[in-house]
């Protein structure tokens, strides 16, 4: 979801420019005069193209997970012409951003050859005139690290850090998401801050002499790329670490949940939510303190559960699914297993008490109806080459469920690429979003696969336990990681409305008795 080829990417050709202006404090002026211009015309430039384009995928991702905490679900509508504009606006959103950076990229690289090619400054004999410099060596290679050459790779660092960065930031103000993200972007952000206006200082005030005796102008940018590989790199593993530990957490209460309660457990083998902890689960999920409200904080065992978590998917999911897509970025796990339950609940007895159903011509509508109704929850969550956030299921059972939808949905969808399982991000055919125009026509806003049916023959696989082996996978997936974190943010809030209320009795307290 981060991106990673990206971001290491851009960190290896930031930190190969920060190498080399460590290597001026040795190699100082027996470096080639153009050796710098060179250098910083393009690892700078390079690097800080490739880590907006790793970085604004943080954006991107919010939005989109947006719409799985609403009840809307973007349907897919046939893709448009061939023309070079249609098929750029079909790439998925990392493909996009490749070739929009790749062309400011080559861009750069033209400006850097152009400039280098007609100014004196870098070879005496061709150029444009008067772009040469005079007088003694040093002053030739002082004039040579500045100028109008230098403005593309300077425009670059400025456009990042003073206009896109900070437009990012407010588009995502209302994001609080679990994965460090938006801090990390905001550290880098800030670091980075400085780096051109120092830079030109450095350069073109007489009074910083001194300082760059010892602090070479490099030096500025350099300083903002080491606290951007910090945050770029230690913070992505210091969320890692953060994670591992609380689902070691989880797992230890699990545990000993399992152990206290294993004589409680009934004869059939099912460990059901008792009231009582169901009671402490509605606190957690409304927010305010119940009858049982005494013993949440103490309660690590019956609430990190499987029953706890599936007592809440049962009766009230709204709460964990508006965490886990705005907050998690984990919004289609929640939403797989709600649409998963709603389908198993519509399967009439008639056919669950059927052997053969799709053999019973009375049954063959109701089991076609259920059949399109699963081959949309496989499009919408499991294939990787419809779905915009496949889940996450082991090999094996991905090719169980394939073997039984991938061909009637490739009818129905038509035959798409499969996108870089690195970034699910994109699809052969557009996503209808909530910003799309009001003033739509209702045969474009209707969801395609509403309207498409699969009219083939239904499998002989097929049956109401199809999902069973994704749908335990995913829930363990949740309880594990979403869950615990939902847990924690909202004893985190409970917390702080008592808090509130403890500071709000003190107050009316101290009013009555000064009167």
């Amino acid at each position: 979801m981060r991106g990673l080829g990206l971001s290491l990417t851009a960190i290896v050709l930031l930190h190969l420019y920060w190498i080399s202006v460590q290597l001026g404090y040795i190699v100082g002026t027996r470096a080639p005069a153009d050796a710098e211009y060179w250098i910083m015309g393009t690892y700078f430039p390079f690097g800080v193209a490739l880590f907006h384009a790793s970085n604004s995928r943080f954006l991107h991702v919010a939005k989109r997970q947006e719409r799985f905490a609403t009840e809307k679900r973007p349907g897919l509508k046939p893709q448009a012409g061939s023309g070079p504009i249609n098929k750029f606006k079909r790439l998925d959103y990392t493909s996009k951003m490749i070739v929009l950076v790749g062309g400011g990229m080559v861009l750069q690289l033209f400006l850097t050859i152009f400039m280098y090619l007609i100014s004196r400054k870098f070879h005496p004999s061709f150029g444009i005139p008067g772009t040469q410099v005079n007088g003694t060596a040093m002053e030739r290679i002082a004039a040579t690290g500045r100028g109008w050459e230098w403005w593309p790779t300077c425009f670059w660092q400025l456009l990042w850090a003073w206009v896109i960065a900070p437009v990012i930031l407010w588009k995502s103000r209302t994001i609080q998401d679990t994965h460090g993200w938006r801090f990390q972007t905001i550290a880098c952000t800030v670091a980075n801050l400085h780096a051109a206006p120092m830079w030109l200082i450095a350069l073109y005030v007489p009074a910083m002499a001194p300082v760059n005796k010892y602090f070479i102008p490099p030096q500025w940018i350099a300083l903002s790329i080491v606290f951007t590989e910090i945050f770029t790199i230690f913070v992505p593993c210091w969320e890692i670490a953060r994670s591992q530990s609380l689902q070691k957490q989880t797992l230890d209460s699990i545990a000993q949940w399992e152990s206290k309660s294993r004589d409680q457990v009934g004869k059939d083998g099912k460990s059901l939510i008792s009231s009582g902890d169901g009671t402490i689960v509605d606190s957690i999920l409304t927010g305010k303190k119940s009858a049982a409200g005494s013993v949440i904080s103490n309660s690590n065992e019956s609430i990190l559960t499987m029953s706890a978590l599936e007592y809440v998917l049962e009766r009230n999911p709204a709460p964990l699914q508006q965490f886990s897509a705005l907050r998690d970025f984990s919004g289609e796990n929640i939403a797989f297993l709600t649409s998963v339950h709603e389908w198993k609940n519509s399967f009439p007895n008639s056919i669950r008490n059927s052997q053969h159903p799709s053999r019973d011509t009375n049954m063959r509508e109701l089991v076609r109806e259920r059949f399109n109704r699963a081959l949309r929850i496989y499009a919408q969550f499991v294939s990787n080459r419809d779905a915009e956030f496949p889940i996450n299921i082991s090999s094996a059972q991905q090719k169980k469920l394939a073997a039984v939808f991938e061909g009637p949905t490739r009818l129905l969808y038509g035959d798409k690429r499969i996108p870089d399982s690195a970034t699910p991000f994109g699809a052969h055919w557009e996503k209808l979003t909530s910003t799309d125009s009001a003033s739509s026509s209702s045969s474009e806003t209707v969801c395609a696969e509403d309207r498409v049916q699969f009219w083939g023959e239904v499998p002989d696989d097929f049956n109401e336990n199809i999902f069973d082996d994704a749908e335990k996978s995913i829930k363990y997936l949740v309880l594990t990681n979403t869950w615990p974190k939902f847990v924690r943010d909202r004893r985190a809030s409970i917390d702080c409305d008592d808090d509130v209320e403890t500071g709000n009795a003190i107050r009316l307290a101290r009013e009555r008795h000064n009167k």
